[in-house]
C-alpha cells in the first residue's frame, strides 16, 4: 500500500497522508460523496474530483503491478527470469514498457522468424547481428537445403533477417527510443476511400487532411475514426522512415563499413516496416483514442452536472403539454409531488385546428386544479403552441408559461420505468408527463434517463461504453447526493443514486414505504430489510425527511453527528429546533469547545450551516424564461436579430443554443465572447440563459450562426501566436454541423 500511496502522491501532488485516508476509507466500502461530505477530517477537505482521482489512480496502478507479477511469473516458469531482466521489469513505470520487456518472452503464433529458426538459421543470424568477421556468402551456402525451402543464398539470407527483424522488434530500447519519437513527430493522415467520395460527402475536409498526432483535438480524432470505421477514410498513423531507419541503426550497426551492414540494414527496414510500425501505430491509435474518449466523457459529463443542477420550479401544480400537429398535444396535470391528476388532448393546429375547444380544456384544466405553472415541451409545434397558451386572453397572467428541454423525454416515456409507473397510459401521455416533472425537478427525472439519451455530449457513442456510463453515473450520483433526497417521496431511481444504496437497496426502500406509510426517521431505515449499518452510514446524510421526528432529519447533518448538536442546545439551555429558529442563539455557539479527535471545524461548520438553512437545495433560484415573440420558425430568423437563449449543449469548438425555432444555432468558440476563448466550458453552462446575435442562416441545410460579441460582424481578434489555418476551421465547422443534425434528432 505503501508503493501506492508513494506513486499516487506524486502523480496527483496530494499529501501522502491524504491518500492514505481516502484509499483506506475506500477500503472500507466508503463512497465518493460520503468520504467527500462527511470525512473532510480524515482527508484533508479534499473534493470530489480529487477523491475521484485517487481512485482512478489507484486501479490503475493495481492494473499495472498485477500484469507486472503476471509477466515476472510467466518469464519465471520459463527458466529465463536473470536478476538483470527482473530489476528492469521491477523499475518499469508504464504498462508500456513492461509489455516491451515481456515481448520476447511472449509466447507466440507461428512467425516467419519462427520458422527461420525451425530451418536451423538462427546461428548465421547471430553471427550477422553481432557482425562477426565471416564471409556472409560462404556461410549461407552452408544452409542451403531444397527439402527445407532454402533453395539458394537468398533464400537463407532472408530467412537470417526475418530472425534478427524479430530480433530488433523485440529490442525495449529501440521500441521506447521509438515510442518517444512518436509523441514529438508523428503525424496522423487522413484520405478517403477510393469510390467513397460521394457516399462520404459528410467527411470531404478529411478526404486529404494531415496534421501532428498529439495536436489532434479529440473532437477531431473521434470524427476521423468515424469516418474509418464506416469505410469512408483511411487513416494513418507514421513518422518519417528515414528517421526511423536511422534510430535503429544506432541500435544496431556498430561497424558501418561491415560487410553485415548491407544485411543488418535490409533486417531494419523490414522490421520497422513489417513490424515495429504497425505495432506503434496500434499503440498510439490506442493511446490517442483514449485521450479523446477522456476528452469527450469530460466534456459529456460536465454538461451532464449543469443540467442535472439546473434550477428546479419546485412544489407547484403543473400542466404539461407535448406539443404536436397532427396527432394533437398531449396535456397532463401533476399535482405539487409530480403524481399524474390527469391527462387530455387537443388539437388547436392543423389539420383539426379545434382552438375553441383546446381553449376550453386548458381553461377547464388551470381552474380545476389550481395551475401554477404551464410546461411545454420544445419540440415539433412547441412554439406554435406556446402562442396559442399565450393568446387565451382570460387564462391569469400570473401562470407563467415556460419552454421545457424535451430530449430525452421519448427515452423515458418507451421505458420499463414509464411503463411500470403508468402501466394504463400511452407513451405520449407519459412524456407529457416527463416534460412537466423535468420543470417541477430536473434532477428527480433526469435520472430516470439514460444520461447518454440526453443529448448533451460529444460523439458520445464512438466513445468506450463502460468508461462513459461509470463517469456520467459518477457524476449523477455527485449531483443527487449534493442535493439531497427526500426520503418519503423519491424514485427508486433518485434512490438509487443515493450513496450506498443501489437499486436493490432502492426497491427494498420503495416496498417498506408502501408496506408500512412514510418514515417518520431516519433511523426506520434500519428496519428495512437488507439496510444494515453500513449502508446506513453511507446513505442517511443524503437522505431527508421533512416532518421527521427529529428536527435533524429534514437536514444534511449526519445522524453520526447529531448529539453535537444536541450538547449545543444543552448547552445553551434550549432546543434543536430553537438553535434552527433563532440566529442569535446560534450565534453564541462557540465552536473550538465541541473539537474532538474525531471531530474538527469542517465538520463543525458544516453542522453550523446546516442549522442555518436545514436541507437547503444548492440549486440555484427558478428564474422564467421566454423566448423573442418575433421568431417561431428558422423562416422567421435573420441576419442581425439579437434573440434570447438557451445553451443546450457545450463542445471544445463552441456552444449550441436554443432560440426557439426547433433547431440550435451555434456559437462558434471564436464568437463566444470579445476575449480569447481558449475552453468554452470555462466561459458558458449548458442551461444558461444567454444573448446572442445571428450572423449567418442556411436555409437549405437548417444550419444558424450566432454571436454572443459585442461587434459580431467585426473581425475576430486572433490570440497571439494562434496560427490556425482556415481549412482547421474549416474541418471544425463541419464536425460542428454533424453533431448539430445529431443533436436535432432530439428536437
Amino acid at each position: 500500500m505503501n508503493f501506492f500511496v508513494t506513486k499516487l502522491s506524486e502523480q496527483l501532488n496530494i499529501k501522502p497522508n491524504q491518500v492514505n485516508a481516502v484509499l483506506e476509507l475506500f477500503e472500507e466500502g466508503c463512497t465518493i460523496p460520503f468520504i467527500a461530505r462527511y470525512r473532510k477530517e480524515k482527508t484533508g477537505g479534499l473534493d470530489e474530483v480529487q477523491i475521484s482521482q485517487i481512485k482512478d489512480g489507484f486501479e490503475k496502478l493495481l492494473a499495472l503491478e498485477n500484469r507486472r507479477n503476471t509477466i515476472l511469473k510467466t518469464i519465471e516458469e520459463q527458466g529465463k527470469l536473470t536478476d538483470e531482466l527482473k530489476n528492469k521489469i521491477l523499475a518499469a513505470e508504464t504498462l508500456q514498457q513492461l509489455e516491451d520487456l515481456y515481448l520476447p518472452y511472449k509466447p507466440k503464433k507461428k512467425t516467419r522468424a519462427s520458422v527461420a529458426r525451425e530451418k536451423g538459421l538462427e546461428p548465421l543470424a547471430l553471427q550477422i547481428f553481432n557482425q562477426e568477421d565471416i564471409d556472409i556468402l560462404k556461410e549461407a551456402e552452408k544452409y542451403i537445403n531444397a527439402e527445407l525451402g532454402l533453395n539458394n543464398i537468398e533464400d537463407v539470407l532472408q530467412g537470417a533477417r526475418d530472425i534478427i527483424a524479430e530480433m530488433i522488434n523485440e529490442n525495449a530500447d529501440i521500441r521506447e527510443k521509438l515510442r518517444t519519437i512518436f509523441k514529438e513527430e508523428a503525424v496522423i493522415t487522413s484520405k478517403v476511400m477510393k469510390g467513397k467520395e460521394e457516399e462520404g460527402i459528410k467527411y470531404k475536409d478529411y478526404f486529404n487532411w494531415s496534421e501532428p498526432l498529439m495536436q489532434c483535438p479529440s473532437h477531431r480524432m473521434l470524427a476521423m475514426r468515424r469516418g474509418e470505421k464506416e469505410d469512408i477514410l483511411y487513416l494513418d498513423i507514421s513518422i518519417d522512415e528515414a528517421l526511423a531507419h536511422n534510430i535503429i541503426s544506432q541500435f544496431i550497426i556498430k561497424r558501418k563499413n561491415h560487410p553485415t551492414a548491407i544485411e543488418l540494414q535490409k533486417a531494419i527496414e523490414d522490421a520497422y516496416k513489417r513490424l515495429l510500425h504497425p505495432s506503434l501505430e496500434t499503440e498510439f491509435r490506442i493511446l490517442t483514442k483514449e485521450k479523446a474518449d477522456l476528452e469527450a466523457i469530460k466534456v459529456f459529463a460536465n454538461n451532464l452536472r449543469e443540467l442535472l443542477m439546473q434550477s428546479p420550479l419546485g412544489n407547484k401544480r403543473v400542466l404539461a403539454i407535448d406539443p404536436g400537429f397532427r396527432t394533437g398535444c398531449k396535456v397532463v396535470v401533476l399535482d405539487e409531488q409530480g403524481n399524474l391528476i390527469e391527462d387530455a388532448v387537443i388539437y388547436p393546429h392543423e389539420p383539426q385546428k379545434r382552438t375553441e375547444e383546446a381553449e376550453q380544456i386548458i381553461l377547464a384544466l388551470a381552474a380545476k386544479h389550481n395551475i401554477e405553472a404551464i410546461a411545454i415541451g420544445n419540440g415539433t409545434a412547441s412554439r406554435e403552441t406556446e402562442l396559442f397558451i399565450r393568446n387565451i386572453s382570460i387564462l391569469p397572467n400570473d401562470i407563467p408559461v415556460i419552454m421545457v428541454n424535451e430530449a430525452g423525454a421519448s427515452v423515458y416515456s418507451a421505458s420499463d420505468v414509464a411503463r411500470e409507473e403508468f402501466p394504463d397510459k400511452d407513451v405520449t401521455v407519459r412524456g407529457a408527463v416527463s416534460i412537466g416533472r423535468r420543470l417541477q425537478d430536473p434532477l428527480a427525472e433526469l435520472v430516470k434517463i439514460d444520461p447518454k439519451s440526453i443529448g448533451v455530449g460529444q460523439y458520445q457513442h464512438d466513445v468506450d461504453q463502460g468508461l462513459l456510463k461509470d463517469k456520467l453515473d459518477e457524476v449523477v450520483m455527485s449531483c443527487v447526493n449534493a442535493v439531497g433526497v427526500e426520503l418519503n417521496t423519491a424514485s427508486k431511481q433518485l434512490l438509487s443514486y443515493v450513496s450506498g444504496i443501489g437499486p436493490s437497496l432502492a426497491q427494498s426502500i420503495i416496498d417498506y414505504r408502501k408496506q408500512h406509510g412514510p418514515f417518520q426517521s431516519r433511523q426506520d431505515l434500519l428496519k428495512v430489510p437488507r439496510f444494515g449499518e453500513k449502508a446506513f452510514q453511507q446513505a442517511s446524510g443524503f437522505l431527508r425527511i421533512r416532518n421527521g421526528k427529529h428536527p435533524l432529519d429534514k437536514s444534511a447533518v449526519h445522524p453520526e453527528s447529531y448529539h453535537i448538536v444536541e450538547k449545543m442546545a444543552q448547552d445553551l439551555n434550549c432546543t434543536i429546533d430553537d438553535l434552527l429558529n433563532n440566529s442569535e442563539l446560534r450565534k453564541k455557539i462557540k465552536l473550538e469547545n465541541y473539537i474532538t479527535d474525531e471531530v474538527g471545524l469542517p465538520t463543525l461548520q458544516d453542522i453550523m450551516s446546516e442549522l442555518k438553512k436545514p436541507g437547503r437545495d444548492p440549486r440555484k433560484s427558478f428564474e422564467i424564461f421566454s423566448f423573442d415573440e418575433r421568431v417561431h420558425t428558422i423562416e422567421d430568423v435573420k441576419v442581425g436579430m439579437q434573440l434570447p437563449g438557451i445553451i443546450t449543449n457545450v463542445t471544445n469548438f463552441g456552444a449550441f443554443v436554443d432560440i426557439g425555432v426547433h433547431q440550435d444555432g451555434l456559437v462558434h468558440i471564436s464568437h463566444l465572447s470579445d476575449e480569447f476563448v481558449s475552453d468554452p466550458h470555462s466561459f458558458v453552462k449548458v442551461g444558461q440563459k444567454v444573448k446572442v446575435t445571428v450572423i449567418e442562416i442556411d436555409l437549405p441545410r437548417k444550419r444558424i450562426a450566432l454571436s454572443m460579441k459585442s461587434e459580431p460582424f467585426a473581425d475576430t481578434p486572433k490570440k497571439k501566436g494562434n496560427n490556425q489555418t482556415s481549412k482547421q476551421k474549416s474541418i471544425e465547422i463541419t464536425e460542428e454541423n454533424a453533431l448539430q443534425a445529431l443533436l436535432s434528432k432530439f428536437k
